[in-house]
Parts: C-alpha cells; sequence; structure tokens
C-alpha cells in the first residue's frame, strides 16, 4: 500500500515516528499518540503543501476539530525561524521549507447550515472568517463562502421574511405550493438550488478544491454528506439525520434547533473533482474507532460518504491511535509487536469468545492455537483460559471490597460525569460511616443549560413572586446575609417533594435556589430590584439568538443551577452541600476553543482543594489521549499539575488515583483492573436520580449521536454490555450462583483504573508534552 501512494516528507516523518509498517486499507492513513500531535500533524502537511501552491485552492473544517490544526499553523507561521519553530520543522522534513504566504490561497467554505444569520458567532461563516480568513491572513477577496443573508430569495426578500420561523420545508420541491407564503417558499429554494449550482461551478471554474480538511461524523458524514450521500453529489441544500444533529446541537442551541436547520454543503464529488488534490480527514477517539474502520476497510460506498477519498491518490486519513484502535492493522500490532502483556492475553482470550460464540470455559486448546491472536499468548496451555478467568475474578473481587477509614474525593469536569461514571461504586463507599466523601466539578457547566431552560424557570418564579410563594424574600436580612443561608434546606425540601411527586413544588425548589443566585450574581438589594433584574435577564435571553456566547452574568446564573442539581445528587444519600465544591475553573469561558489550563488560575484551586479535603483516594475521568469533549481533557492536564504540585508538600505514596470513563468513551475489559457490580436498584438509583435532579437535562437539548434521550440511558446500556463480555469469560452462572447477593444481583458492570501517582501522572504526560511550547 505505502508503495502505491506518494507520501510527502512530512507524511514521511510522522510514519516513521508513529512505527505503523504496514498498511492494508483502502486509503492511507497516519497515527499519532494524541489529539494535539495531531493538530501538529495536519499543520505540517498543510504548511507544506502552501508552500508548493502558494495560490491554490483551500477547504478547511470549521467546529472543534481543528483546535489544534489551527493553533499550531499559527504558532509555526510566528516562530518559523524561532529555535522551537526550526526542531519542529527539522524534527518533521521541513527544514529546507521556506515560510509559506497564505495570502494569495483561494479559500472555499466547506458547509453552512441554513439559514442562518452571518454575523451570528455560531455560524460557520463567522468561523472561517475569524479562524481562516483573519487567523491566516487570507484575501477575503479570494474566498468563496456561503452567507446565508446574500443569496437572493423570491422578490428579494431576505430569509427572516420567507422563512419567519426559520424552517424549509425541502417538500416543495415536489408538490403544490398551497399558499402565497408557500409559493414564495417554493421559489426561494428554487433560487438557493440555483445559488449551490452556482457555488459548485465556480469551485470547479477555480479547477477544483486543491487541499481539502475534514472531520468525519459519527455517522461517517463528511462536510454535511451524511450516511447515504450519492458519491457523486455535489454543492446542494438538504437535510441532516439524527446523528449530525445532535453534534451540531452544541452550535446551534440545542437539538431542538438543529433538527428543523438544514445545510448547504459541497458535494462529495466536488471534494475529489480534483484529482491531484490533498484530500485528509481527521479523526481522533475511539468514539470513531468504528466508523473509521469502515470508512478506511470498506470499497467506494454511499453508506460510509468518506470512502470517496479513494478516489484520490493524496488522500488520506489523519488518526489519534484511539481513532484508530479498531482497524485490522491496528489490531494486528497490538497483538504482534511489543512486549506480550497480560491485558493482551485478556483481550484476546474475550476477542475469540465473542468471534467464536463460546464461553471461556469451553474454549479448547485447539481453538486458541488455531486463532491468529490468541496463538501468540506465550506458554500456550489448558491453564491460560483459566488464569484469564482468575483474573478478571480478581478484579471483581477487588470491586466488593468494603473500603472503610477512607476521605474520598470525586471529581469530574461537567456535571453529571460522576453520576453516569461510577456512581454504583460510590454508593458503595457511602454506605461505610467511616468514609468521607466530598464531590467537585472543576467547571461551571453552564453551556449545557439552554436559554429556554431559564426562561422558563425565570418566567415561573415571577409568577411565584407574585403569589408570595417565595416567602424567604419578606425576611429583614435575606438581601444582605440570608440568601446564603439553610442551603441543605433547600436540597432537603426539593428532595421530600420528589418523594411526595409534587412537580409544581420540584419546580419552586428549583426557584428558590434561582432567586438565591440572582441576589447573589447581581447584588439585589431588595424585592424590587430582584423583579427588574428578572425581567432584565428574560429581557437579555429573549433577544439572544439559539447558541450566542452569554454574558458573564447569565453564564455564572446558567452554571449555578447546573450545580444545584449536583448538590441534589448527591443529597440522595445525605452528603452536605459544603461537601460539593464548585470549582468553576477559569478556561471553561463558552468559547469555541478555551484556553489551555493556566497554573495560577486554574491548578492553584484544585491544590487549595486537596489540601482542605486531603484525600485518600481520588477519582477522575481519564482520557490521555485527548480526544473526548476538550473540557475532559483540559481538566485532566489541570488536575495532573495539581497532583504534582501537592506531591512536593506532602508524601502522596498511599494516594490512589481512580480513572473512569462514562458515555463519552469506555475501557475494556482488559484496559480496567477493577470491575464493579451494579444492580437493578443501582440501575434505576442512577435514571431516577438524573431524572428527578438534573431538570435542564432531562430533555436533553444536547443529546449523544448514540442515543436521542438522557445520558443516563447511555450509561445504563455502557454498564449492561461490560456485564455481557464479561459473562462470556465468567459464565452466566458465576453470577447468579455467586456467595455474595451484591454479585448475584449484577445485571451491569462498571469499569475503572486504580493507579498510584506515578502511573496517573505517566497517562497525562504524553498528552502535556504534545502541547508544551505552543501556547
Amino acid at each position: 500500500m505505502l508503495s502505491n501512494y506518494p507520501l510527502s516528507e512530512v507524511e514521511k516523518c510522522f510514519l516513521k515516528e508513529s512505527g505503523v509498517t504496514e498498511i492494508t486499507t483502502k486509503i492511507p492513513y497516519l497515527m499519532v499518540d494524541n489529539f494535539p500531535k495531531m493538530g501538529l500533524l495536519t499543520a505540517c502537511r498543510f504548511l507544506e503543501w502552501a508552500a508548493a501552491n502558494p495560490d491554490g485552492v483551500i477547504s478547511l473544517p470549521t467546529g472543534k476539530t481543528p483546535e489544534f490544526f489551527i493553533k499550531w499553523t499559527q504558532f509555526l507561521l510566528e516562530n518559523w525561524d524561532s529555535k522551537k519553530g526550526q526542531d519542529i520543522r527539522a524534527e518533521y522534513g521541513m527544514s529546507d521549507l521556506k515560510k509559506p504566504v497564505l495570502k494569495d490561497l483561494h479559500f472555499v467554505q466547506i458547509d453552512e447550515f441554513y439559514p442562518i444569520a452571518s454575523e451570528q458567532a455560531n455560524s460557520f461563516f463567522h468561523y472561517v472568517n475569524k479562524f481562516y480568513i483573519d487567523g491566516f491572513g487570507l484575501d477575503p477577496a479570494k474566498a468563496l463562502l456561503i452567507n446565508s443573508d446574500d443569496i437572493t430569495l423570491a422578490e428579494g426578500k431576505h430569509f427572516s421574511e420567507i422563512f419567519p420561523t426559520l424552517k424549509v420545508d425541502l417538500s416543495l420541491r415536489f408538490r403544490e405550493a398551497s399558499t402565497k407564503e408557500e409559493k414564495l417558499q417554493q421559489e426561494s429554494i428554487y433560487l438557493i438550488d440555483k445559488w449551490c449550482g452556482e457555488y459548485e461551478q465556480k469551485i470547479r471554474d477555480k479547477g477544483g478544491i486543491g487541499f481539502f480538511l475534514g472531520g468525519i461524523g459519527p455517522d461517517g458524514h463528511i462536510a454535511f454528506n451524511t450516511r447515504g450521500s450519492d458519491l457523486y453529489s455535489t454543492t446542494r441544500l438538504t437535510e441532516t439525520n439524527f446523528e449530525t444533529q445532535a453534534v451540531a446541537a452544541g452550535d446551534l442551541g440545542g437539538i431542538e434547533v438543529s433538527a428543523n436547520r438544514l445545510v448547504i454543503t459541497i458535494g462529495l464529488e466536488t471534494i475529489v473533482y480534483n484529482p491531484e488534490a490533498v484530500g485528509i480527514i481527521i479523526a481522533a477517539g475511539e468514539a470513531k474507532a468504528q466508523i473509521v474502520k469502515d470508512s478506511l476497510e470498506t470499497t467506494l460506498d454511499n453508506i460510509y460518504p468518506a470512502t470517496v477519498l479513494q478516489k484520490l491518490k493524496n488522500g488520506r486519513f489523519y488518526l489519534t491511535k484511539g481513532a484508530a484502535s479498531k482497524l485490522t492493522d491496528s489490531v494486528n500490532s497490538y497483538f504482534q509487536k511489543g512486549e506480550w502483556t497480560q491485558a493482551k492475553t485478556e483481550k484476546s482470550i474475550l476477542e475469540l469468545c465473542k468471534k467464536l460464540g463460546k464461553y471461556a470455559n469451553r474454549l479448547k486448546l485447539e481453538d486458541l492455537k488455531n486463532d491468529p491472536y490468541t496463538s501468540l499468548i506465550p506458554n500456550l496451555s489448558e491453564n491460560t483460559v483459566k488464569q484469564v478467568i482468575d483474573s478478571t475474578i480478581a478484579k471483581l473481587n477487588k470491586g466488593i471490597e468494603k473500603e472503610e477509614g477512607e476521605v474520598l474525593l470525586h471529581t469530574g469536569p461537567h456535571h453529571d460525569d460522576i453520576s453516569l461514571g461510577i456512581l454504583p461504586h460510590i454508593t458503595n463507599q457511602l454506605s461505610e460511616k467511616s468514609n468521607e466523601a466530598h464531590f467537585s466539578v472543576l467547571t461551571s457547566g453552564f453551556t449545557a443549560v439552554t436559554n429556554t431552560f431559564v426562561i422558563d424557570t425565570l418566567q415561573y418564579t415571577k409568577k411565584l413572586l407574585d403569589q408570595d410563594l417565595i416567602q424567604m424574600v419578606n425576611y429583614e436580612d435575606f438581601f444582605q446575609t440570608g440568601y446564603k443561608l439553610k442551603m441543605d434546606k433547600d436540597i432537603y425540601h426539593y428532595l421530600t417533594n420528589v418523594a411526595s411527586e409534587e412537580p409544581d413544588q420540584i419546580k419552586r425548589g428549583l426557584c428558590h435556589r434561582v432567586v438565591r443566585a440572582l441576589v447573589s450574581i447581581f447584588e439585589v438589594p431588595n424585592s424590587q430590584k430582584l423583579r427588574e433584574t428578572i425581567n432584565d435577564v428574560l429581557a437579555i435571553l429573549k433577544n439572544s439568538y439559539d447558541g450566542e456566547k452569554n454574558p458573564p452574568k447569565i453564564q455564572k446564573l446558567k452554571g449555578m443551577i447546573r450545580e444545584f442539581e449536583e448538590e441534589l445528587v448527591w443529597a440522595h444519600f445525605g452528603v452536605k452541600v459544603k461537601n460539593v465544591h464548585h470549582l468553576r475553573l477559569g478556561f471553561y469561558t463558552g468559547d469555541i476553543f478555551t484556553e489551555q489550563p493556566d497554573k495560577k488560575r486554574d491548578v492553584e484551586p484544585i491544590v487549595e482543594m486537596f489540601r482542605e479535603v486531603n484525600p485518600t483516594k481520588i477519582s477522575l475521568t481519564l482520557d490521555p489521549e485527548g480526544s473526548g469533549p476538550d473540557t475532559h481533557y483540559k481538566v485532566l492536564q489541570a488536575t495532573a499539575e495539581a497532583v504534582r504540585q501537592w506531591s512536593k508538600e506532602k508524601d502522596l505514596s498511599d494516594l490512589r488515583i481512580i480513572g473512569y470513563r462514562n458515555v463519552w468513551f469506555q475501557f475494556e475489559a482488559s484496559e480496567s483492573n477493577v470491575i464493579v457490580p451494579v444492580s437493578l436498584g443501582d440501575l434505576s438509583v442512577m435514571e431516577d436520580s438524573f431524572a428527578n435532579c438534573y431538570l435542564s437535562q432531562v430533555n436533553a437539548s444536547f443529546p449523544s449521536y448514540a442515543h436521542n434521550g438522557k445520558f443516563s440511558t447511555i450509561a445504563k446500556r455502557t454498564w449492561v454490555k461490560q456485564l455481557n463480555d464479561i459473562q462470556l469469560l465468567l459464565g452466566k452462572d458465576y453470577f447468579y450462583q455467586h456467595d455474595m447477593a451484591k454479585v448475584r444481583a449484577s445485571h451491569g458492570l462498571i469499569f475503572f483504573k486504580d493507579m498510584n501517582v506515578e502511573e496517573f501522572i505517566a497517562h497525562a504526560r504524553e498528552l502535556e508534552k504534545s502541547i508544551e511550547g505552543m501556547i
């Protein structure tokens, strides 16, 4: 495969560094350790191409995926001749490369929501102008952009007049218009189609795209060419599917918006029109592993749109190890290269069970010898499977050990991460009275709360104030000090009404906390000013477009709603409000690209919390590849640095770090060293607490692409699937005949990794190194 495709000097260097020696996929790929390193690879290749094609045609992606491509490109251009820049260029085959000048490149916008105002910060038009036209110093006159405001519609009207609800009914392409409004809409749709054809022709007049860089969606879409798109498709106005709408929900302010918004996208044929084009798809994280495998190992197929890159001799995938983990090449390499480990033995045995549809205790030595992977197990014998079974039982035994006298600090990047990651494990710990538990969410989490939710809550709050049903505001000292008091009472009353099944009183409980938050944030001095403040906030939100970045005080209000929800969850188990810590790290700003954690602003508060709590165990989400939501790996960086700093003050040789994963990515059984049983009762507690406490999330405005509903359902399915895997190794009877009721009641399992401080720091170090010196 490698000999059939010419690699650039940059690609040769990264290929050598990766250690990959065989590529058997339909499209070549390069693999790097983590998400930031993928940005470096992509930036180097882009600048290498731009130096050779100073007036070429480029098309670059939007969203969060290109974050480190953009940052590394800017860094290299600004530091081309500095020592750091020279070192990077020398390492990756660019020593003799003349610094590229980007101002003569022709830019082609890949896609856009329709309709959307161009001045909105969440429009892709705004994105490409900010990060590419301005950020890279491109010439606006040489850019082909998709500006909804400028597309001619019927009678010369603006889209807000033609489509006042911002919904476009594409059935009007094929049916008769029944009203004057529909006739204008139908004519406008035809005019948009005409515009798309002209846009396509302008791209072709330039000779087609010379350098295309795009991400890949969970359904395999590139640009907005979703699963099933015609491989010969061109620029068009089209609908999207659920997976794409779920991904876009964060940009547009909720799936309620993205589900009703169309898109304009270049087509698959547009991408490959120029046969000499460099076409690159970037993908990070294990969540993308299956679609990457399908896209790279399948012949041309409209079910997998990215297979269209097979038409380009310079078609490539740039992947993190996680994204490449299911490729046949990666699986072969994992088992065939390097030291053989116990994890490899466990993984190969489990995969053989799945392949043959057999329980482990029914595997014969002949089965193991005939399999390409299990046959590699050193000292393969009749006892090999039993050793794996014993190892798995040891992990399970560790998960049911009684923990006593521990000071537990459970942390999460977002609200609900801890609950969705390891709630049943925590309930076991909380049942032991000698344990002390603390919980900390490290960011404010305000982006997960929709404007609509806050508007509805504030309007209900006004109604209660009018009815004198928020009586605490009548207390003489409420606006001076009273608003800070009786937080635990708020929580208790709220949960009492959950138990009583009083929905109005539950909502009233939320409104009480919102009033406290308003008084705190806006320094409200009296009842009259409280009403004025509520009206001011309502006016701002009602005049904001969906997905617009809120002012800081409204961000804080949304964050305090999330914090209240988190306190409610842990109050289920008697945890006091003072034991739920809200760190609100400063890097979390609501911008498309959040800042890197700052050692003073973001690390010191974590160290202070460690000093205050003095934990013996710390749990955290473990994403060393940096491929999950960007908040996850930035929190991981800050936490790792905090542990390092704390270790200078205190002997941490006995401190244990619990690395868990949640709905975004999961451990394999072989990666974990602790397995915790999950009963139906545990599943019910998790589902109920999510539904009763995370009120802002129940409607799933920002769902996972894997499920159109609550995240708690995904967690439940994950735990059940993990049980199914372990049952292949241990047998179902191991569970229902076990001596312990906890194991007999297992209908799901949680996997996590128990580490000492050195092991944890090693996991985080590679991610830190990949970013060091750039920002």
